[in-house]
């Protein structure tokens, strides 16, 4: 009898699910951090590559030389996600943290139009249908403010800009692992990002020094778990997945976020937010869905 062989794509789901935990834990630890946006960005990649300077050094030497056109898709990623981290902490600071959070989740429209207009990606009605669910669900999550008050001002539009950027990232990052392995991908991509949001904490005088012991703590925990575990896994799911299906994916880190908000931040869960997160489950099925008939 043949042994059963694990589907092909069961590590990049497995990585997929991984990325989404990391990043769920995001805001707790930005959260317990309390430092401003920029710095806490800085930090966040900065100790990652730090960590992963080592690893990534002796991936370049094992691997042949990478492709400068990729190498280059990669400091592109680099630079959208330094776009991402500085439009959104800015939003923050101009409008209140629910519009800002909806106007970014808005990111999975862009991947999806950016798959079908640059890349040809096959997208069809149900993948539509299964985005539109999962973008309602998150609404209804995280927007709850924005629908009593709809109010868009500079902040917000901002927020949707980071979204752009965001959605951005994620194309890039596609094209850079059509050559780049997950860890060489990730690693040029975050060290771009770092010397971008220096000179972004630089212009908005934010001091980089000077905070509590805790606040370092977290922001250690932040680079670990979620830039070095969440992102380095999500590059890897991209080197064998299309964004236009992982991006709808991280829809599912709001309802992660939302969960354990009410054990470690004493944060409490309604009904309809309840729903929202299975409206948000229901359609990155629909999407995956999608992804399968494709194939």
């Amino acid at each position: 009898m043949p042994t059963p062989r694990a589907s092909p794509k069961l590590f990049p789901y497995l990585a997929l699910l991984a990325g989404i935990v990391g990043l769920g834990f995001s805001a707790i630890f930005v959260k317990w951090a309390g430092a401003p946006g920029a710095v806490s960005g800085f930090y966040r990649m900065a100790i990652a590559v730090a960590v992963m300077s080592l690893p990534a050094g002796v991936e370049f030497k094992r691997r042949p030389s990478p492709s400068l056109k990729h190498v280059g898709w990669a400091v592109l990623a680099g630079l959208f996600f330094a776009g991402d981290l500085g439009t959104w902490n800015t939003a923050v600071l101009l409008t209140n943290a629910a519009n800002a959070t909806l106007a970014g989740n808005t990111s999975p429209l862009w991947v999806g139009l950016g798959a079908l207009l640059l890349f040809r990606e096959r997208l069809r009605g149900v993948f539509w249908f299964g985005l539109s669910l999962a973008v309602v669900g998150a609404v209804i999550i995280i927007g709850g403010d924005f629908l009593t008050h709809p109010t868009l001002g500079w902040g917000d539009a901002l927020a949707l800009v980071a979204g752009f950027f965001y959605a951005c990232f994620f194309l890039a990052t596609q094209r850079a692992r059509e050559n780049l392995s997950a860890l060489g991908s990730w690693w040029i991509s975050a060290l771009t990002t770092t010397i971008a949001l220096l000179g972004v904490s630089g212009l908005l005088g934010q001091p980089l020094l000077g905070y509590s012991a805790t606040t370092y703590w977290n922001l250690i925990a932040v680079a670990l778990v979620t830039q070095v575990g969440g992102y380095l896994a999500i590059n890897y799911a991209l080197g064998h997945l299309p964004a236009s299906i992982v991006s709808p994916t991280l829809l599912g880190q709001p309802v992660l976020t939302a969960l354990l908000a009410v054990p470690l931040l004493d944060e409490n869960l309604t009904l309809l937010q309840i729903g929202g997160g299975l409206l948000v489950l229901l359609g990155i099925g629909l999407v995956h869905r999608n992804n399968e008939r494709a194939d």
